[in-house]
């Protein structure tokens, strides 16, 4: 991490303002050797500065350059920040100029890789950045930088250190037992404490799984037989034509998607082939994949024909379906309805009619009514937001199950104090108070480049 680093830290395209960063060591030297101005080299830090980019003699781009110095920085390195002209040409050239003067084009993610190897950061706040960019919704937004501030590293930190405190006990005991002026350790004690630590854990990770759905989007799939309106629903959620509708039954053969935000929530809506029997072999595939589809989404949207008599058809289908993530959409409500809710052996239904704006509000408002039961995030609420957190809490949960389980039958107490050492590494690699060198690499390199 000796050497100096560079990237462009904006989107790459036409724009206003460019911003190319710079960060290690060198950096307020290098950037000045190709910038006519100010001599960046004696001025404060956290300061701006009018220029040009120069490349020897040659005017590259007129410039604002902010200089910081470390410690007060992004990385804890000395940092420079170029604000260049926008657009992909003059960007690169500033690009190609620094990278001359010695400047290595830096690796994805390798800004905040040194943040956190420099200490500003952990590692649950390192990839809170790269979750914030991509927050698809308001409640993802939220999480990520619920975590940038720091609600996970000090739920870990604090829990970790209670532990620490509980193995030192342990091992005193162990160690030093002659000593009458130190807590006993007994089997009840340890017993209890084990007990709390369960609680806290299975309720953050309990918790943590319940939030994907609203981070990652509600997996929303629109089934039903052909020709009931599932296209039209479809294209009126996202209000574009993104499905083919015809009276032709069968048209949709393959699975339709696109995406709605609903009150700051995603939701990831699959228009799917209509399930029917047929001897077409391209229908055929579609509709496995339909019947997949109601196996793997959150949200299943079962649209029916309202304006004819329930079919035998429909009823068959009922058994398919898991009734608490299931919404039977009774459609065609401007053609008159023809079926009762009594029919249908399901809690959430809803008449529906795509013929005006308003047709699909009572749908609209039964999935809040499912899914927005409460708050989607409490004060003060610890949320691991990805797979990778949530994976090591559960396996710290689980070995705490085993310990407990361990004392009920007697092991010894040291054995026990091994265990409860792999907890405490467990939870510091979600933090990265420890955690395996190979780890870094996978985590950053799925960052953008100039973060």
């Amino acid at each position: 991490m000796k050497d100096t680093i560079c990237a462009i830290a904006t989107k790459l395209g036409m724009g206003a303002i460019s911003i190319i960063r710079v960060s290690g060591d060198e950096s307020i030297k290098k950037v000045n050797q190709c910038f006519q101005g100010s001599d960046l080299e004696k001025v404060k830090s956290h300061t701006i500065h009018y220029g040009y980019i120069k490349d020897q003699e040659k005017m590259i781009d007129e410039v604002l350059i902010s200089v910081m110095r470390k410690p007060k920085t992004y990385t804890r390195e000395d940092v420079v920040e170029i604000n260049c002209h926008g657009g992909i040409f003059s960007t690169q050239k500033v690009l190609e100029t620094l990278l001359k003067n010695g400047i290595r084009l830096a690796e994805p993610g390798e800004f905040t890789k040194r943040a956190f190897l420099n200490g500003r950061i952990d590692l649950s706040q390192a990839e809170s950045v790269m979750e914030l960019i991509e927050s698809k919704n308001e409640t993802a937004r939220e999480i990520a930088f619920s975590s940038l501030s720091g609600s996970i590293s000090h739920f870990i930190h604090e829990f970790r250190e209670e532990l620490k405190k509980l193995i030192a006990s342990i091992e005193v005991n162990i160690d030093y037992p002659e000593y009458e002026d130190i807590e006993k350790i007994t089997e009840e004690k340890l017993e209890e404490k084990v007990k709390q630590f369960l609680i806290q854990l299975e309720k953050i990770v309990k918790n943590s799984k319940e939030k994907q759905i609203f981070k990652n989007g509600i997996k929303t799939g629109i089934i039903g037989r052909p020709n009931v309106g599932k296209s039209s629903i479809l294209n009126h959620l996202l209000e574009e034509e993104k499905a083919i509708v015809t009276s032709i039954a069968g048209t949709t053969r393959d699975v339709v998607e696109g995406e709605i935000n609903l009150d700051g929530i995603s939701l990831q809506i699959s228009d799917t082939a209509g399930i029917r029997e047929t001897e077409d072999l391209v229908e055929k595939l579609g509709v496995e994949k339909s019947k997949k589809m109601i196996q793997e989404s959150d949200l299943v949207l079962f649209i029916i024909d309202g304006s004819n008599s329930l079919e035998k058809e429909d009823r068959l289908l009922f058994p398919l379906f898991q009734k608490e993530k299931t919404i039977v959409v009774i459609n065609k409500e401007d053609k008159g309805i023809q079926i009762k809710k009594e029919q249908i052996p399901f809690s959430h239904v809803v008449y529906t009619t795509t013929k005006e704006q308003e047709g699909l509000d009572s749908l609209k408002e039964e999935i809040k009514k499912m899914f927005f039961k409460e708050e989607i995030l409490e004060r003060e609420e610890i949320i691991l937001f990805n797979t990778r957190q949530i994976a090591l809490a559960e396996k710290a949960y689980h070995l705490l199950k085993e310990v407990l389980k361990q004392l009920k039958q007697g092991i010894e107490l040291d054995l026990i104090s091994l265990d409860l050492k792999e907890v405490l590494d467990q939870l510091g690699e979600i933090t990265g108070e420890s955690y395996p060198e190979e780890i870094l690499d996978t985590l950053f390199e799925n960052f953008c480049v100039g973060k």
